[in-house]
């Protein structure tokens, strides 16, 4: 499936990219543009952070899962990440809204 139409990657390469990632340090904090370093690419427009976000999450917790990580470090650091996650997409929207405003007055 295609992920970020600026750079023409797929899921799956995305998905490479973070085992990677993970291979070199097991709980990094692995955020967006780490991946896109990773695979010499560069966010353009980067409409497709929030969908790489969650590639990242699925990804760790595979990752883990197949290292046989106890679920109980496994969730906590991934609930960690999706609130991290919900406040930045929220103040995002915020934003947005805020610049509609100032745009239609």
């Amino acid at each position: 499936m295609l992920v970020c139409s600026c750079n023409i990657i797929s899921d799956r390469e995305i998905r490479q990219a973070i085992t990677v990632l993970l291979r070199e340090d097991p709980w990094r904090l692995i955020v967006p543009l780490q991946v896109y370093h990773a695979m010499k690419k560069r966010g353009k427009c980067c409409g497709c952070f929030p969908q790489l976000v969650d590639l990242i999450i699925e990804t760790t917790q595979a990752f883990h899962r197949e290292l046989d990580t106890p679920d109980c470090e496994i969730v906590s650091f991934l609930d960690r990440l999706r609130d991290r996650h919900r406040e930045c997409e929220t103040a995002r929207l915020i934003a947005r809204k805020r610049m509609e405003k100032i745009r239609a007055a």
